[in-house]
């Protein structure tokens, strides 16, 4: 049987997880991938095979990761890898120090509310775990030899990374930060060399995609560091520097606390290279510091003072076919994110746009009664995102204003104000504003997808690790 798999996958082109039986051989199970997450799992009980380490929390905590092309042979006591040559070869098991009540409901209805919930324990977390893991790792790293930082991932992990990019740019003034779109950047032949630092962002460190983007940037010499949830992910292990998000297992499709654990991992990657490269005192390190760690209390102060404001926004939802996310600078790029959550669970269309460019053609979708989110977080664009807010409310639209630069004067100009719904959130530093805008857009997508009796875990077409392209 083990002769017949190894024939069998040395004529195969592509990419894939087997789980392979005979019956003439019952008692034996074997395994193999390429470019596909496989992992082993080893118990006393039993052995086992998954896609990802949630699926085996309830028997195991032990597993082992295969690299591509190796060859796990499961019988119900033992384990035996081989090389794709049938050579025997040594792996070591990894201990998964994730709970299985992490990977469970806990009485919510739904695992994306659980983890919205969860959101201020795991920014403690990825705080606690960035400042006693990785600072002496990323001060190995000489950062001045860098004339371009580009950021590469899909989905919510790009947009992640397109708020990074304001970040990294204000903070440590870096010649070029650029983004990418992972599923684009190895045709792009883009050039890069040995002074590239290439950064790349996945949940599930298996997104075939940022794989694909992590090796061409290897083969042209660029150094890599990465953002990944999954220890022993084939990201995690290919990539030069690694930083792992404290988020736990993530079981909706839609992804909440991890890409929260994302933003606040490159706040502070951005705050340790612009001290590096001497853009930022100690003083102002400290003081950017204290603001990070006041992010847990805050998105807490969220969630426990705004459910009823974003339910009732949430609610009138139903009556849109489509929805538009405005802001100005970092608020845009948050944006992004909260038009992909809307869009995903509650299948209503929403786009996102710079405040600016609605005068570019953009504008000419408002109509009666359209709903329009706006972001205001950016106190010296306050005076841009409102002129942009008054243009749709003129055309008819709805406006719900989310952000802690709803100010006085608004409140005076009462012809406005009343024209509006406003969700205030807790005063921030812009920059890292977007960890609490965040959590208001998906409250609002949640509830949105609620109101329309969705799948909310489960949104259709969708796959929680994107491992094909």
């Amino acid at each position: 049987m083990l002769d017949t798999v190894i024939h069998t996958v040395n004529t195969l082109e592509g990419s894939y997880a087997l789980g392979v039986m005979c019956a003439d051989e019952p008692d034996i199970l074997i395994a193999i991938k390429k470019d596909n997450p496989l992992i082993i799992g080893v118990s006393d009980n039993g052995n086992f095979i998954a896609s990802d380490v949630p699926a085996v929390l309830k028997h195991t905590n032990k597993v082992f990761y295969l690299n591509d092309k190796e060859i796990a042979v499961l019988r119900k006591n033992s384990i035996q890898f081989y090389n794709i040559d049938k050579e025997p070869i040594e792996k070591t098991p990894e201990t998964i120090t994730w709970d299985l009540n992490s990977a469970e409901k806990g009485g919510h209805a739904h695992f994306m509310y659980k983890e919205i919930m969860e959101q201020p324990k795991v920014l403690r977390e990825t705080i606690n775990s960035a400042l006693n893991n990785y600072k002496s790792v990323i001060d190995k790293l000489d950062i001045s030899k860098f004339t371009k930082i580009i950021i590469t991932a899909c989905g919510s992990a790009y947009n992640a990374g397109v708020t990074a990019k304001y970040v990294f740019e204000r903070l440590c003034r870096f010649q070029s930060v650029e983004t990418e779109l992972a599923s684009e950047f190895r045709y792009r032949d883009a050039v890069i060399n040995d002074k590239t630092l290439v950064i790349l962002i996945s949940q599930s460190g298996e997104t075939a995609d940022t794989i694909a983007a992590l090796r061409e940037a290897k083969s042209k010499g660029a150094v890599t560091l990465s953002i990944v949830n999954v220890l022993g992910s084939t990201i995690a292990k290919e990539t030069d520097y690694c930083m792992f998000t404290s988020a736990g297992p993530e079981i909706a499709v839609a992804t909440t606390k991890v890409f929260s654990a994302q933003l606040v991992l490159l706040y502070i990657l951005a705050i340790w290279f612009a001290v590096k490269l001497g853009k930022l005192s100690k003083e102002e390190e400290q003081k950017l510091m204290t603001e990070i760690n006041a992010l847990p209390e805050k998105t807490e102060y969220i969630i426990n003072h705004n459910m009823g404001s974003i339910q009732m926004n949430a609610s009138t939802t139903v009556l849109y076919t489509s929805i538009f996310f405005i802001g100005r600078n970092i608020d845009y790029a948050i944006s992004l994110e909260g038009s992909l959550k809307l869009k995903e669970i509650s299948y209503i269309h929403s786009e996102a746009y710079a405040g600016g460019e609605l005068k570019h053609g953009t504008i000419s979708l408002i109509e009666e009664d359209t709903l329009v989110v706006a972001l205001s977080n950016c106190e010296s664009l306050y005076g841009k995102i409102m002129s942009n807010v008054e243009q749709v409310i003129s055309r008819g639209a709805k406006v719900l204003l989310i952000g802690s630069c709803p100010t006085d004067a608004l409140k005076a100009d009462k012809s406005l104000h009343d024209k509006l719904d406003i969700i205030k959130l807790p005063e921030c530093f812009d920059l890292f504003s977007p960890s609490l805008s965040v959590i208001v857009l998906q409250l609002l997508a949640y509830y949105a997808a609620i109101h329309r009796g969705n799948d909310i875990d489960k949104p259709r077409n969708l796959a929680k690790s994107v491992t094909v392209e």
